[in-house]
């Protein structure tokens, strides 16, 4: 079930109202209820993985805490191990006989490994390391075990994060499903602004990028290197808006409910660093990371060349978790050289550039870049695609024709002209508004001039009825 469709829109109003009108004591169930619902939407049988990993992992966190010794380390390694096999199974063994088949091919073998008709269930990643991090934070004692099994599930299922995050902590979600929360105003307008901030994000600015991105990316192959250029800059904006809007309209409709999400972005193109840039882009992942592999790895409390391949090494992982391509893994492994570029640098100069909007600017073309791996079909694709961009432009690539970008008589990049510029001008509007909310005035309008707030909130809706792209396109990181 997506966020934006009207199947969600039912779903969301029933649970919603169901959720407040029932006794606090079974409260628990009707969300664990909706959340199965939710999730078996998709394809239903993948339910029982869920189940499996709720049963393993539950009785996994009571024994860790029961238990004293060698014996801890077992029984956390076994749910570690049994996570990430099932993980791996499911997203990674056709990748896997993939390469191996490569690997024959090019020792003259022929083809001896047969793939299976494996379907990635929706969102397992990311309650795979949602569970994971439970079981550490028990281990490590921060978290007591949960004697609930129906609180634990929804601490797995919860519906509004479960098939692309937040990615959330046992600390800031368990005891939330024990609170009794009762129906609040000030949560229901917030939760709804958030929401609709959303899915303008989406249907608006998202899926209409999304139209000339794939025109291109998925186009001929023949495009100039202005075009990818184009492409891929509409790409970074299309990816930002799908996945943060998603998690806008996650943080909203949990707040309704009286729950608190993790704020997942933080407007990540304004940062003046690539290293900035991770502390606002999916916070809820990169401080997993951080939490759960740098850190335990060693993190910057070791010498310098350990220091650099913990960097690296940590962002190769992330790539793979994104997604089983070598072009994610290039992904991961361009922002670690980022990284350590960076860090380099600043042993040779103290001093980044003084100007944050030139800054600013770097970062988005180094981001932007790193984009076009994550983006490609295929590593070939990803290549030529580098090869074509990096070639000399002449004068002529700036004048942005029919003939230049492949459209038909009147349209450019699949989208009729004045769909294509109105496209274009809702971009300054996203990041005047990333600017707003930045400086926290956005809060400031809501609370001290409320009558003001209300015409953005009717701009807001006409804007996604008239503009809106509705074909229920799904949500990028619902693959992974």
């Amino acid at each position: 079930m997506l966020f934006n469709s009207f199947e969600f829109l039912i779903f969301f109003i029933v649970t919603s109202i169901g959720y407040f009108v029932i006794k606090h004591q079974y409260r628990w169930a009707v969300l664990l209820l909706a959340s199965c619902i939710f999730y078996m939407y998709f394809i239903p049988v993948y339910i029982l993985i869920l189940f499996l990993t709720i049963i393993i992992d539950y009785f996994a966190g009571i024994l860790l805490e029961n238990t004293e010794g060698k014996k801890r380390k077992w029984y956390l390694v076994a749910s570690i191990v049994t996570n990430i096999g099932i993980l791996a199974f499911f997203k990674y063994f056709n990748f896997f006989i993939d390469n191996l088949n490569g690997i024959s091919g090019v020792l003259g073998s022929p083809q001896t490994f047969k793939y299976l008709p494996i379907i990635l269930p929706i969102g397992l990643s990311f309650h795979t390391f949602q569970a994971m991090s439970y079981t550490i934070e028990v281990y490590r004692g921060n978290q007591k075990a949960e004697r609930h099994f129906g609180i634990y599930s929804l601490y797995v299922m919860f519906y509004p994060q479960l098939v692309a995050g937040p990615i959330e902590r046992p600390q800031n979600m368990l005891h939330q499903f024990h609170e009794e929360h009762h129906f609040n105003f000030d949560n229901l307008f917030s939760g709804l602004r958030w929401m609709l901030w959303g899915l303008f994000k989406k249907v608006v600015i998202a899926d209409r990028l999304a139209i000339m991105v794939d025109y291109i990316y998925n186009g001929s192959g023949h495009s100039s290197g202005m075009e990818w250029i184009i492409a891929t800059i509409l790409f970074a904006i299309q990816i930002y808006c799908d996945f943060s809007g998603y998690s806008d309209m996650a943080l909203g409709s949990a707040r309704i409910m009286g729950f608190d999400l993790m704020l997942n972005f933080r407007q990540p193109y304004f940062s003046k660093s690539i290293a900035e840039f991770w502390s606002r882009w999916h916070i809820s992942l990169s401080t997993w990371f951080k939490d759960y592999l740098y850190i335990p790895l060693g993190g910057n409390r070791v010498k310098i060349s350990r220091w650099y391949f913990n960097l690296f090494f940590v962002f190769m992982v992330s790539g793979f978790w994104h997604g089983a391509n070598w072009t994610f893994i290039i992904w991961g492994a361009l922002h670690g050289v980022y990284l350590i570029v960076a860090e380099i640098r600043k042993r040779f100069f103290n001093q980044i550039i003084g100007f944050d909007f030139l800054n600013m600017l770097i970062t988005f073309i180094l981001v932007s870049f790193a984009w076009v791996f994550f983006r490609a079909n295929s590593l070939e694709q990803s290549f030529n695609i580098c090869k074509e961009i990096f070639k000399p432009i002449d004068a002529s690539y700036f004048q942005i024709s029919k003939s230049d970008l492949h459209g038909q008589p009147d349209t450019i990049l699949g989208l009729a002209k004045w769909k294509f510029i109105a496209s274009l001008m809702v971009i300054p509007i996203l990041f005047y508004c990333d600017y707003l909310i930045s400086t926290k005035k956005v809060n400031l309008l809501v609370k001290k001039a409320p009558i003001y707030s209300w015409p953005i909130y009717y701009i807001l809706i006409i804007l996604i009825l008239l503009f809106g792209v509705f074909d229920t396109k799904q949500f990028i990181y619902f693959q992974f």
